[in-house]
């Protein structure tokens, strides 16, 4: 199949396009540095120079695919309208340009549990409509997949919660180094409860989804049926280690001063940052659960690993690359 994929220098992106070569499809990716991103041409991969607001690369990027994968997103920024033009507007340039193609097609946006907004414990999400997002990231989301309904053309949203594996920065990976040092630092009282999804789940998932034939115009949540607390998953990070860890609980008062501080310096230096007094509404929550049961009964998709298994995984890339 030929595929286009945007944000394929990102993490999901990278891990999407990695199963795609695998596959053997013809794969395009519009890219805003063609020089950050040699490495995929040396792979095989077409680049077309391009961002989400240039709509005559998004245009020509569009032209002749089966399948266009969506999963470039704007995570950080100071203020809300901020997120919304390359988050929202970003999509509808995307999703306009394949409605407008002769034969339009599938594109399947990589949203965000956070567009969904939290859980309550005990009880995971199972569908999309009770949204209530709590994050200026998560009604970005929200509002970018209320773009597709009113388009012609067959579209299919997946929400990934936390995402974690090989080449990860910035969810796990600061967990996996503190763990090493026997202590971690833990959101409140531990109890919060999380899914997960490994890089290489999500991959596969992605690719299904631009390929199942009853999923055309739905929304699921895509993770590991597995639910864990943040106090037991800083235990099962420490286990992957072979150490002992003691979690280190953060009041919400620290945690708001923290980021009170580090948004101030990035609006003072007119920075973005995903480091922002708003995160604080994401990290004291009652859960951050989903349930797959739809996704997986809709298209046959398991996941390979579970947490354990997929920690390992991470944890032995980590150490064979020098991470931890």
């Amino acid at each position: 199949m030929n595929v286009l994929v945007t944000g394929a220098t990102g993490l999901v992106g990278g891990h999407l396009i990695d199963r795609l070569i695998e596959r053997g499809d013809t794969v395009t990716a519009l890219v805003r540095s063609p020089e950050r991103a040699a490495p995929l041409a040396t792979r095989g991969v077409s680049l077309v120079a391009g961002d989400l607001g240039d709509t005559a690369a998004i245009g020509a990027a569009v032209r002749g695919q089966d399948v266009v994968y969506h999963s470039a997103a704007k995570l950080g920024a100071r203020t809300e309208s901020e997120l919304m033009e390359p988050n929202r507007e970003g999509t509808r340039r995307i999703a306009t340009a394949c409605a407008a193609q002769p034969n339009p097609p599938r594109l399947v946006l990589v949203s965000s549990m956070a567009a969904g907004g939290p859980s309550r414990h005990g009880v995971p999400k199972a569908v999309a409509g009770d949204d209530h997002p709590v994050t200026m990231y998560g009604r970005s989301k929200l509002a970018a997949e209320q773009v597709l309904p009113s388009l012609s053309l067959p579209w299919t949203i997946l929400r990934p919660p936390t995402v974690y594996g090989p080449r990860d920065r910035d969810n796990l990976l600061p967990f996996f180094k503190t763990a090493g040092f026997g202590i971690a630092p833990m959101l409140g009282d531990g109890s919060m409860e999380l899914s997960v999804v490994h890089l290489a789940d999500l991959a596969d998932a992605l690719v299904v989804a631009g390929t199942a034939p009853e999923i055309i115009g739905k929304v699921f949540y895509v993770n590991h049926p597995d639910i864990v607390s943040t106090a037991n998953l800083l235990r099962a990070i420490a286990r992957a280690l072979h150490r002992d860890v003691i979690p280190l609980p953060i009041p919400r008062w620290a945690v708001r001063g923290a980021l009170t501080i580090t948004g101030a310096w990035a609006e003072l230096f007119h920075q973005s940052s995903i480091l922002h007094p708003d995160k604080v509404n994401e990290f004291f929550q009652e859960a951050w659960t989903a349930d797959p049961g739809a996704f997986m009964a809709a298209t046959g998709w398991r996941p390979k690993f579970n947490l354990e298994d997929g920690l390992a995984d991470t944890a032995a890339w980590y150490r064979s690359n020098g991470w931890v």
